[in-house]
């Protein structure tokens, strides 16, 4: 593998440290934690014999949020809905996906009938997709489809209950004027918009665990800093604990407390984000960072590639 020039290693380094310094506000010390709220242990998932996640191992303390990072293809999405149990049939799954209930019971997410899995998903642990179109159905309203995740779980939340909390979860996120914009169809929202109205479905029932994929990938960088603000407010009101997928560094930096580096199926280096990010001891993490462009990037230098072999 060619050797990458000291200086973008540096400068990638230096990028990452002040987004570190910026924007992290609270970090979660795992020795002060009794247990994980969720624990993964060798996790395998594999379509048609071919295995795209290949015995990996994490766990997330509560209030704690892990980042995920890799390129595209590495397993990072196929790991998120294997925690949900979202993976179509011909995924072949095994390992151990472990989560502690309130009243301190640990369960088994893997070996629990559907119906039993059902009532964690949005309730215990819920999802934030990166594409909210893909997420919203167009002909509904943007207020019943948020009332819909509340009413899977309590279907018999009385009405003007359930509108209280729809407006409530509205307001939470910052959407404008919710008494009259929940009566709007998501094509009339912007692209943040629409992010904020998912982000409001995912934690109306106030779960404990919540998966972002990719969340602000599809999103202009002003109006991803500031649903990167809103998830980190949201984390520090309610306590909870998440797993963020990203591609960027930069970003899992101002919101992880712990980063996994994923490639090719497998979990390469686990550990602090200022650990991870400053101190990296794997070279695909070495080379991820200093394949991203900064503002001191040299132009007249080329940037360093991911090299699919060899590593």
């Amino acid at each position: 593998m060619a050797k990458l020039p000291v200086d973008s290693v540096r400068t990638a380094f230096r990028e990452i440290v002040r987004a570190i310094r910026y924007a992290r506000r609270v970090s979660v010390d795992p020795q002060n934690v009794a247990s994980s709220l969720l624990a993964v242990k060798d996790l395998r998932i594999a379509f048609s014999g071919q295995e795209a996640v290949r015995g990996i191992s994490f766990d997330i303390a509560p209030g704690e949020t892990l980042g995920l990072v890799g390129e595209s293809g590495s397993g990072k999405s196929a790991t998120s809905l294997a925690l949900l149990r979202l993976l179509p049939p011909s995924a072949a799954i095994s390992g151990c996906i472990q989560f502690l209930r309130v009243d301190g019971a640990v369960e088994e997410l893997l070996s629990l009938p559907e119906e039993a899995m059902r009532r964690h998903r949005g309730q215990s642990i819920a999802m934030i997709f990166q594409e909210p179109m893909t997420a919203l159905n167009p002909v509904m309203k943007v207020g019943r489809q948020i009332a819909e995740a509340l009413l899977a779980h309590a279907p018999r939340t009385p009405r003007a209950q359930v509108r209280e909390r729809v407006l409530a979860a509205m307001r939470e996120v910052a959407l404008p004027d919710p008494e009259r914009r929940m009566e709007d169809y998501p094509h009339q929202f912007s692209g943040g918009q629409r992010q904020r109205i998912v982000i409001a479905m995912a934690l109306i029932c106030k779960p404990r665990l919540l998966i972002a994929d990719e969340c602000t990938t599809a999103l202009d960088v002003t109006v991803q800093a500031q649903i990167l603000e809103l998830l980190k407010t949201l984390k520090r009101e309610h306590n909870l604990s998440m797993l963020f997928i990203s591609h960027d560094l930069a970003v899992v930096a101002q919101v992880a407390d712990r980063v996994a580096v994923m490639r090719h199926g497998e979990i390469v280096e686990q550990g602090s984000v200022v650990q991870v990010l400053t101190r990296p001891q794997h070279d695909y993490t070495r080379n991820l960072l200093a394949s991203a462009p900064t503002m001191h990037t040299l132009r007249d230098r080329p940037l360093a590639t991911m090299v699919r072999s060899g590593v």
